[in-house]
């Protein structure tokens, strides 16, 4: 047995062009390999020749013996036991797959000599021809008239004439032949094949069929009655549309080209011609040999005696190849589904992972941001507190009991405590603010002489001062002094800007008292 092929070992094109080749031919790894490296991995070359019927493992394994024997007179008085041994393989004649070259591009090139006695008479033709044109260009009524009087007397060609037949493609053809039988004997059911010979022979190989190959040429007495009698008989037809048998059936006519070079690689001498194509796996994993010919006319329960016997004959080694292709399919099924349910594994661990990924991202950026919130707050906190010192330094002094023009405020703080305090009568709006907001740094009395003015900060209120009856908002943007907006007394309110809740407020105003 070969060695099994390390896959790893191949390059990305190899290991593609080997994919390739086994997905078109159901070839075992070991038997691709060495036919691909023969055909410097060539896929399209490899597939030609594989279906040519080379093997697959020609250069692993030795060349198969031709299992024909020539019966000689050292043969006949052989020992019986060799004899008997003989007998028992049976004989199998190639069968080639024929990929006909169209007519319409083949080129017959006479010979040298012929080609110069014949010269004379060719460039004499053409004058006349180029002669005869350039009087019909003149006399357009010539060539009508000629032609009315010709007309009556020339033979139409019988309606499928043996030679001279319009080439057309494989399957065209092989709908001509069908329809010209229909013509000729009526409606049938056989279920012939839509496509050339190669196409026939690549599917019976593929499909482990057996391609039952009729030919019949339309010169020969015996077609008509094969056809009507044979061919088209009820027990043929059904025998050939049998499931059961597996049998593909093409049929042609020598009159075609095709037709013509299937029957000369096949070798028939006598029409019309069956024969029974199959599978030889005993001979090589890619051969197809001839298993039957049946020529001439014979009875329906003949003809299909004979393919019976030819097709019990290969029955056996067909179901274990048949068994082996099932069992790789069902392997390379579960191979597939393997690494399927492995792709959709790696797939969800994938995404399991970049969503953890994601999270911790996600977890690591809000820890940043929070870090970075906690550190601003602390910042703005101090510089706060910072401003408060400064502000409460620069604040002017409260009048005493001399000064007359003075304005008394009542202020009530955001915890409930009532404070008093007098201001000069040309003292700003400002002021008053400064001092609701550095009440606290005051009442501590800590020394504020040295404090400076915190550097890049704005500072910004967060409270309003408010009379409550009747209700008047003495915002500071609208500027002023205290005795212009408010008069000579006043009962404010302190009222938080954003609806903070006292207990925040008193927190706060704990901690500016702790600093």
């Amino acid at each position: 047995m070969a060695d099994e092929v390390d896959i790893a070992a191949l390059s990305a094109d190899q290991q593609l062009a080997l994919q390739q080749f086994t997905a078109v031919t159901d070839q075992a790894l070991q038997d691709a390999v060495p036919l691909l490296e023969r055909c410097q991995w060539n896929v399209q070359i490899a597939i030609a020749r594989f279906f040519d019927g080379e093997p697959a493992a020609a250069a692993a394994q030795p060349a198969p013996q031709d299992v024909r024997r020539q019966e000689t007179l050292m043969n006949g008085l052989g020992s019986p036991r060799s004899s008997m041994s003989s007998g028992r393989r049976v004989g199998v004649e190639p069968a080639p797959r024929v990929v006909p070259q169209p007519e319409s591009q083949v080129n017959m090139q006479a010979p040298l000599v012929f080609t110069l006695l014949w010269a004379p008479v060719s460039l004499l033709y053409s004058l006349l021809a180029k002669y005869f044109r350039f009087m019909g260009y003149l006399f357009p009524f010539v060539p009508r008239t000629w032609g009315r009087l010709t007309a009556s007397n020339i033979r139409h060609p019988p309606s499928r004439p043996s030679a001279g037949r319009r080439p057309l493609n494989p399957r065209d053809t092989a709908a001509r032949f069908v329809r010209e039988l229909e013509e000729d004997y009526g409606p049938n059911e056989l279920p012939f094949h839509e496509g050339g010979y190669a196409s026939a022979f690549d599917l019976a190989k593929k499909g482990l069929k057996f391609l039952l190959v009729v030919l019949v040429s339309p010169e020969h007495d015996l077609t008509p009655s094969f056809l009507r009698d044979t061919l088209l008989s009820p027990e043929v037809v059904t025998f050939i549309r049998d499931p059961a048998n597996n049998i593909l059936l093409w049929a042609g006519s020598v009159s075609d080209s095709e037709a013509y070079s299937v029957s000369t690689a096949l070798n028939c001498t006598k029409f019309p011609f069956s024969g029974l194509i199959v599978h030889t796996p005993s001979v090589s994993s890619s051969a197809m040999g001839i298993a039957a010919r049946l020529s001439g006319l014979m009875p329906p329960s003949q003809y299909i005696a004979k393919l019976r016997s030819a097709m019990a004959t290969h029955s056996e080694p067909l179901n274990r190849v048949r068994a082996q292709r099932a069992e790789q399919n069902a392997t390379r099924n579960i191979r597939e589904q393997q690494d399927s349910a492995y792709e959709r594994s790696l797939a969800t661990d994938r995404e399991r992972a970049r969503k953890k990924k994601e999270a911790a991202e996600a977890a690591a950026a809000a820890e940043v941001a929070a870090r970075a919130a906690e550190e601003a707050a602390e910042r703005h906190a101090n510089q706060l507190a910072q401003w408060k010192k400064w502000r409460a330094a620069s604040l002017p002094r409260e009048p005493g009991p001399d000064v007359k023009d003075v304005v008394r405020i009542s202020l009530r703080m955001p915890n409930a405590e009532r404070v008093v305090r007098r201001f000069a009568a040309d003292a700003q709006m400002e002021d008053l603010y400064a001092f609701v907001e550095c009440y606290h740094v005051l009442q501590s009395g800590e020394d504020t002489g040295a404090v400076q003015e915190p550097a890049h900060f704005s500072h910004a209120y967060t409270f309003q001062l408010v009379s409550p009856m009747p209700r008047e908002v003495y915002e500071l943007s609208a500027g002023g002094t205290v005795k212009e907006r408010i008069g000579r007394s006043g009962n404010l309110i302190v009222e938080r800007i954003g609806g903070d809740d006292e207990s925040e407020d008193e927190e706060e105003e704990e901690e500016e008292e702790e600093q």
